[in-house]
């Protein structure tokens, strides 16, 4: 099945170069191309098109990383499967993939209001590219801004020597991202301190059992997994977690 689908993107890849062959190899013809519309706007060519869709999907992972709440995410479920002591249960592969799509749900407002501004009306070729990119930014901008700390945001306009900002509203998308980053992590292991606590107290509990009776080698982390799992069940903890951490996002 994987040799099937490896052959189709292969056929596919070598379709697309035969189709762009001519393009490159006609004399008079520029592979990339800027050319003014009616509008006063800049019209692309076909081939830088797809060199910023490939440029694009190379730093997608640093801006999903950057510019969502996954990063709250994934570092509150790491810890949670610490704090329960499982091992690599559940894997990184499901913890991914729950953070994956727990951040879309987060981020569907943000995205719908991307698509409306600037997705469609470029495709409807109403906007050219910079202002699409620009109004595809400000929904993310403002999200970012919500999450942030005023002391983070202050502290690298402080760094940068930019004091002369009069609002968040004028801080540049380079000071953003690190304070919206650096809130993100200060968040989430807050959060994650909090997880610790119930679990902790579980080996505490246990740790204390096991010495008074004398049983020194036994270690308590296999004695307070099952304990651990159990609490977790029955207090319902994946709803509860999935719970607050959709809520610990300000989107209105």
């Amino acid at each position: 099945m994987a040799n099937k689908i490896f052959l189709k993107v292969v056929f596919v890849g070598l379709l697309f170069f035969a189709f762009q062959a001519p393009l490159f190899a006609a004399p008079g013809i520029d592979a990339l191309t800027i050319s003014s519309n009616q509008q006063g706007g800049q019209t692309y060519s076909v081939t830088i098109q797809i060199l910023a869709l490939m440029t694009l999907l190379t730093v997608l992972p640093a801006l999903l990383l950057t510019m969502t709440s996954f990063t709250r995410i994934i570092i509150v479920l790491s810890l949670l499967r610490q704090a329960l002591g499982s091992g690599q249960a559940p894997s990184n592969q499901v913890l991914l993939g729950l953070s994956l799509f727990l951040t879309i749900f987060i981020m569907m407002p943000v995205l719908e209001k991307v698509n409306s501004e600037a997705v469609q009306p470029y495709l409807e070729e109403k906007i050219d590219v910079p202002t699409a990119l620009a109004k595809a930014s400000e929904p993310f901008r403002q999200f970012m801004l919500k999450q942030t700390r005023e002391s983070d945001l202050e502290l690298f306009i402080r760094i940068s020597g930019k004091n002369e900002l009069q609002s968040p509203d004028e801080v540049p998308f380079s000071l953003l991202l690190p304070a919206y980053v650096t809130s993100e992590l200060k968040t989430a292991f807050q959060i994650g301190f909090l997880i610790f606590l119930p679990f902790l107290i579980i080996d505490l509990v246990v740790a204390s059992v096991l010495m008074s009776m004398g049983m020194m080698m036994l270690s308590p982390m296999i004695v307070s997994l099952p304990f651990k799992i159990m609490l977790f069940v029955l207090a319902d903890g994946w709803s509860l977690i999935m719970e607050m951490l959709a809520a610990s996002f300000y989107l209105s």
